[in-house]
């Protein structure tokens, strides 16, 4: 399998104090403490790079993973990745920082498709990589991130019990992947069928079925990474919805993760979505911070 942590080589070492590379590597090693400093502002990087070390980098597309790291007085102070051809991932930047590195990555060619960030830092960098590319710029999404808190179990229970997904499972798995990914308008980060495998291999998926043994709703979980375990897909069938099954199998996979040992457990929502808002905070999630999707075109 290519793990994609061979001795890859920076595109750019010191520009404006920004280290940029394809070698993970060499970027888990001079920006992983800063990554395990904040584990819920930085869920997404630390989760991505673990999957990019256990599964290749081909894992999220097949163009070669993109990393960089903003380094001052020996420490490091932002990082960004990117999977092609997916978003850039930014963690929070000082506006001045986040000019220099639109117009580094502008220079260089880099055309990423959009960006997702810390709220003040993705609207600043889509100002930013539309003054120095002239693309078009459209606010994609709004999303709140989640941190559990007293785990409280919705009532009523819904009919039925959890169970996890197994192997005769993949092909519901695969359309339910489908399914999600259209509905939340963000394509898949990988292929549906590799997803389902990964997630069965792992035992990350756990349906709420009904009393007669079928599954009505879905809750997963990654990895756990630096104490954070983050809860992701949660899904139900249109049909289906507004009977608790999503609620229940929520519950399930946040229980699994405290008893895992995580000490934090996280999840990402639309806040375009009020439903799904109201209803992990029943659970017991409390907000930690926004961030914000932009599109780039033309």
């Amino acid at each position: 399998m290519d793990t994609g942590t061979g001795t890859g080589t920076a595109t750019d070492t010191e520009t404006g104090g920004w280290h940029l590379t394809h070698d993970l590597d060499d970027f888990l090693t001079r920006a992983g403490a800063f990554l395990r400093s904040r584990p819920a502002l930085h869920t997404v990087p630390l989760t991505v790079t673990v999957t990019l070390r256990t599964r290749g980098r081909s894992v999220y597309g097949g163009g070669a993973p993109e990393f960089g790291l903003l380094e001052r007085d020996g420490a490091v102070r932002a990082t960004f990745f990117r999977t092609p051809p997916h978003w850039l991932n930014l963690t929070a930047l000082t506006p001045g920082d986040t000019d220099a590195l639109a117009a580094r990555l502008a220079a260089l060619g880099h055309r990423p498709p959009g960006v997702n960030a810390p709220c003040d830092t993705a609207a600043a960098f889509a100002e930013a990589w539309q003054r120095h590319t002239g693309v078009t710029v459209t606010l994609r999404q709004r999303q709140r991130l989640y941190r559990l808190g007293t785990l409280t179990a919705p009532e009523p229970v819904p009919p039925g019990r959890p169970r996890v997904a197994v192997a005769a499972d993949r092909e519901l798995l695969v359309r339910w992947h489908d399914e999600f990914s259209e509905s939340v308008g963000q394509g898949t980060a990988r292929g549906s069928a590799e997803w389902a495998d990964a997630r069965i291999d792992s035992g990350g998926i756990t349906f709420w079925e009904a009393p007669d043994g079928t599954p009505v709703a879905m809750a997963g979980t990654g990895p756990q990474v630096a104490g954070q375990i983050r809860v992701a897909p949660v899904y139900t069938p249109s049909h289906l919805r507004g009977r608790g099954y999503a609620g229940a199998a929520t519950t399930e996979v946040s229980r699994a993760a405290l008893a895992a040992g995580a000490d934090e457990v996280l999840l990402f929502t639309d806040l375009a979505n009020p439903t799904s808002n109201g209803l992990y905070q029943r659970i017991g999630y409390r907000p930690v911070a926004d961030f914000e999707v932009y599109d780039f075109t033309g």
